[in-house]
């Protein structure tokens, strides 16, 4: 029988890494495939994806501290511990840094749509910059997925 830790620890990796796929991967194409409203689609999925990255964030703080409460001082040496880091400091810059980036330019555009303003470029930056980064993230997740340890 698995302890309460390891339960919570595979509890937070399926919530954190599944909602990363289904978010970016499910929901927001399709969310931009059946809406005509494209300004309605980037909303509705800028929530998803505010929600996802909060539920990042305490899955990877909890995935941090429970990794050393198990390894100690070693948990530096694991390659899942370093995957957890990585995945959270992605997340924390992706949701505080780049996303409030993107909803300024979207703001600045109004009346307009973002892709028919002048900020178009740099959104297009940004967002592309946002994706690679999420793609990043959604791959660690993988990784730890195929990676955690049985305790």
């Amino acid at each position: 029988m698995k302890n309460p830790g390891q339960s919570l620890q595979d509890i937070a990796i399926t919530l954190w890494v599944g909602g990363l796929w289904i978010t970016g991967y499910m929901a927001a194409p399709v969310l931009f495939a059946s809406l005509s409203d494209r300004m309605l689609a980037g909303m509705l999925a800028g929530r998803m994806f505010a929600i996802i990255a909060y539920i990042g964030m305490v899955c990877g703080f909890y995935l941090l501290i429970y990794r050393i409460y198990l390894s100690g001082g070693s948990a530096l040496k694991e390659g899942y511990f370093w995957a957890v880091l990585l995945m959270l400091i992605l997340t924390i810059a992706g949701h505080f840094g780049i996303q409030p980036v993107i909803e300024h330019l979207k703001e600045e555009a109004l009346p307009r749509d973002v892709m028919q303003s002048v900020f178009k470029d740099r959104f297009r930056a940004w967002h592309g910059i946002s994706s690679i980064l999420y793609l990043i993230q959604s791959l660690l997740g993988l990784f730890l997925v195929l990676s955690r340890k049985k305790n």
